[in-house]
């Protein structure tokens, strides 16, 4: 027996009651994006520029936006969704019921073996149903756990796919308490990719040949493990080489293998590895040149970011999937190449401002154990969440000031100067 309750998911509540100020964290709410203009259309936004956020920094809102406003825009022709899970009263999924009540044809594959979500999504998937909304119950023998939201759209150059990849699930709740990624974009090979990847696991086509993304458990473990064995191999041959990945959990005996390698090589690796990891690093001649961090602080990290040097060309991803034989081999997920420079530039930062962290961050021995790590001496204690959380700030203040109003005097002869 022990001396207190197993299930705690109960006390979740206890976080919503009012008062109790003083035991309290310092209110940290998503900030607007600066690249999300509230007054236009996310379709606009999108067709633009791409557009990658840092939740729970940035707001989810413009992906609760983006389904909205694709209901009730008469051009949409469909909208093709993969919910594992969501919340108690998801506006996504009355967004999607809304579409279909309006003639839009709306496909939802419903993941019904999402550990702990199962009632609801059962519960969900019945209420799509019965409002108009195809749903398909998930892919026989394995769990549908990719993030993915195509809208296709008439527009007067002919349809138009925009998408929303992810790392995370469709749930605003816990956009405001994990750490993820979303990416959205326009681009005609990501839409190609996620139409023929959606076509397949809901059983319209054979799976194809993908132009950009990858998929598990068809060709993904092979993309990672070539990605690494690029950098391998320039590093033998004297090349700059370097590997970079943020997960939950690094397991698969393939891809330890192949970094194993790569740090004999003289591969610079760096790992932030949150749950369990089964690679050791530091150990004389077999990981010298890999080091592993794990940071536990106040939102749970969840976002998956993979970085390839790549000779100079550097290669960026956001993935669904954890480096685990059951996500590689039994799970149906994506990984995102992020082409954009801007969102490039911004992805490299999130991993560059959590590598840095000296406060929340523990490291992992070669051992097996952890140590905390602590500021040198004369170094600043630096926090990487709360690092996120202030940049996210600073960057929509410093977008409020660059749209104050220029004064503009009126002069006698009526021109304006």
């Amino acid at each position: 027996r022990l001396p207190g309750p197993l299930d705690l998911s109960s006390f979740m509540r206890i976080s919503g009651l009012q008062g109790f100020d003083h035991l309290r964290d310092e209110a940290w709410p998503p900030q607007p994006s600066p690249d999300v203009d509230p007054t236009r259309s996310m379709f606009d936004i999108i067709r633009e520029r791409d557009v990658l956020l840092s939740h729970p920094y940035e707001s989810f809102e413009p992906i609760v936006r983006l389904l909205e406003e694709a209901a009730n825009d008469p051009d949409v022709l469909a909208i093709k969704q993969i919910l594992y899970r969501t919340s108690r009263d998801s506006p996504i999924v009355a967004a999607l019921m809304r579409a279909a009540q309006r003639g839009k044809h709306v496909t939802v594959i419903v993941e019904l073996k999402a550990r702990f979500d199962e009632q609801r999504n059962i519960g969900w998937a019945k209420t799509l149903e019965q409002e108009g909304v195809q749903v398909v119950y998930g892919v026989k023998g394995l769990k549908t756990h990719a993030k993915l939201c195509i809208v296709v759209r008439r527009e007067p150059h002919g349809i138009q796919r925009y998408m929303h990849f992810g790392t995370g699930n469709y749930n605003e709740a816990t956009a405001r308490l994990y750490g993820d990624i979303s990416y959205m974009t326009c681009n005609d090979d990501f839409g190609a990719d996620a139409s023929s990847f959606f076509n397949a696991i809901t059983g319209y086509s054979q799976p194809q040949q993908f132009r950009k993304i990858e998929a598990a458990p068809l060709g993904l473990r092979d993309k990672i493990l070539e990605m690494i064995e690029v950098e391998t191999q320039r590093k033998q041959q004297g090349q700059k080489a370097h590997i970079a990945a943020k997960l939950n959990s690094l397991v698969d005996p393939a891809i330890i293998d192949a970094l194993y390698a790569a740090s004999q090589a003289g591969v610079t690796v760096k790992l932030n590895i949150r749950g369990i990891c089964c690679l050791r690093p530091g150990v004389p001649g077999l990981s010298d040149n890999i080091s592993v961090i794990s940071i536990v602080d106040r939102f749970l990290e969840h976002a998956r970011i993979l970085y390839f040097y790549h000779g100079g060309d550097e290669r960026l991803y956001i993935s669904s999937a954890d480096w685990m034989s059951r996500n590689l081999d039994r799970r149906v997920e994506l990984l995102t190449p992020v082409e954009d420079t801007a969102c490039r530039r911004k992805l490299i930062g999130i991993l560059d401002t959590y590598f840095r962290d000296n406060t929340r961050a523990r490291r992992l021995l070669p051992d097996g154990g952890y140590e905390m790590l602590m500021p040198k001496k004369n170094q600043p204690p630096f926090r990487s969440q709360e690092a996120l959380y202030q940049q996210a700030c600073e960057a929509v203040r410093q977008a409020r000031q660059s749209q104050r109003t220029t004064f503009q005097p009126h002069r006698a002869d009526g021109q304006e100067s």
